[in-house]
């Protein structure tokens, strides 16, 4: 599929969707989002997929926020439609059964950051900066920033970060434990390739078991322990593991379908 605001490849088996709007540093606007939901049912349906990149075009911003301008006539209903459809797609993206990484390069702010911890785990440019600044604008974060940056990073730091709209720079993201890792602004990408495709080679199903019983966690409504319970009774039954128990006892490197 064509697209007027991302850049799309796919090079063994992963997929990097690149958010291009240098000029508004990568600002989601209502195209970006609507074109974004697209590129994720796309790592959703098509199996030559297996684990995706998410960046910003250039150096200076990964997503520097929501396009404020879109924000200025919202009444207090459309202010609610917009939140529950922009979540819903973040929730595709944390609830994909293959990994979705951020690639972190310069500002993501606001609905930036939003999307950024919707993925499942995150890699940074020296040069990041993470922030949450909707309190400057007199509102609070709708993309679920107030709930994933409160769970990745606690909640004394997530609310002084949400009621001061301070920002944090790449070092203190992974003392927070908001990023993974932290590399030069050249080596971010092959940073991300480099670790998506060691997943890559391991189990499919496995892996999306483990996403989906790590998920788990967060959702009061299930029991965790019983997620991963039946995970791991429907791993057994897979070819997959066949393969992998045989090629253990073999001294092999298994090779994994999928199935």
């Amino acid at each position: 599929m064509s697209y007027s605001t991302l850049v799309t490849s796919l090079m063994d088996g992963i997929y990097t969707i690149t958010i291009n709007r240098p000029e508004k540093l990568n600002a989601l606007n209502s195209i970006v989002l609507s074109e974004l939901e697209h590129a994720i049912d796309e790592i959703y349906s098509n199996p030559s997929i297996k684990s995706a990149i998410i960046t910003g075009t250039g150096s200076k911003a990964f997503v520097a926020g929501a396009d404020i301008s879109e924000f200025s006539d919202l009444t207090k209903t459309e202010a609610i439609k917009l939140s529950k459809k922009v979540q819903d797609t973040f929730f595709k993206i944390e609830n994909s059964g293959k990994p979705i990484v951020a690639a972190v390069n310069g500002f993501a702010l606001g609905g930036g950051c939003e999307l950024a911890m919707a993925c499942h785990f995150r890699i940074a440019s020296e040069n990041a900066r993470f922030g949450q600044p909707e309190i400057n604008l007199g509102i609070i974060p709708g993309y679920g920033g107030t709930q994933r940056l409160t769970k990745l990073i606690g909640k004394g730091r997530a609310i002084e970060l949400l009621i001061s709209g301070t920002m944090i720079d790449a070092s203190t993201a992974l003392q927070y434990g908001l990023v993974n890792y932290v590399v030069p602004q050249e080596s971010l990408i092959n940073k991300a390739i480099s670790i998506l495709s060691v997943i890559n080679s391991k189990a499919p199903i496995a892996i999306s078991q483990c996403l989906r019983s790590v998920n788990a966690v967060e959702d009061n409504s299930i029991n965790g322990y019983a997620i991963e319970n039946i995970a791991f009774g429907e791993s057994f039954d897979t070819a997959d593991r066949k393969e992998g128990t045989l090629a253990f006892l073999e001294k092999r490197t298994p090779k994994f379908i999928g199935k």
